[in-house]
């Protein structure tokens, strides 16, 4: 884990911390471990002025804006329960955040993300959120695709399967950024934003 800096346009963007999202078992943090640490991020952003972003995911109720093509691990399928798409209570109510609503993994493609990004000088993002193999790693190689500095905080996000986690922070995250925990980033957030 090596974070360097955060440059002085750094905002925080949280991945699909919702209430169907959250309601799963993940690895190898827990949900309520995943979001203490967003929101503790997000009160230290806010705090310094820097933008945070609550992504969310979420389809029409007959499908017909689901991702297509063909796969072969099969898609979840049935009616999502009420209320499944909706930001967690903790995390929702500032009216100073951004809010983006995707339609696929990753939080930059078919979004408004990139415009709202640049529209404030933003040049770094610090990403967490569930799940890390799907919603966190599209969003973080399209960051650096689009040539934001990313860091990405290990500990604020967590996967369904430990060992898809393991996979992207030992081998994806640090070939599109810098890693490290939530503290790291806090104690860093402190020392470059006093």
């Amino acid at each position: 884990m090596a974070l360097t800096t955060l440059d002085q346009n750094t905002a925080l963007v949280l991945i699909d911390l919702q209430n169907g999202i959250v309601a799963m078992p993940t690895q190898p943090y827990g949900a309520d471990e995943v979001v203490a640490n967003g929101v503790a991020l997000a009160e230290a952003f806010r705090a310094k002025g820097l933008p945070v972003v609550l992504v969310r995911v979420t389809f029409a109720a007959d499908g017909s804006d689901a991702l297509r093509g063909r796969t072969e691990a099969p898609r979840p399928g049935g009616a999502l329960p009420e209320g499944w798409d909706v930001i967690i209570d903790r995390l929702a109510g500032h009216d100073g955040d951004i809010r983006v609503t995707k339609r696929n993994w990753g939080a930059f493609y078919g979004t408004d993300l990139d415009l709202q990004l640049r529209r404030r000088g933003v040049t770094q993002i610090v990403l967490g959120g569930v799940a890390t193999s799907i919603g966190v790693e599209s969003t973080a190689r399209a960051a650096h695709e689009h040539g934001y500095h990313v860091t990405l905080a290990t500990d604020a996000m967590a996967d369904l399967d430990g060992e898809a986690h393991r996979n992207s922070v030992e081998r994806i995250f640090p070939r599109l950024g810098e890693t490290g925990t939530t503290e790291e980033v806090l104690t860093l957030l402190a020392k470059t934003h006093g």
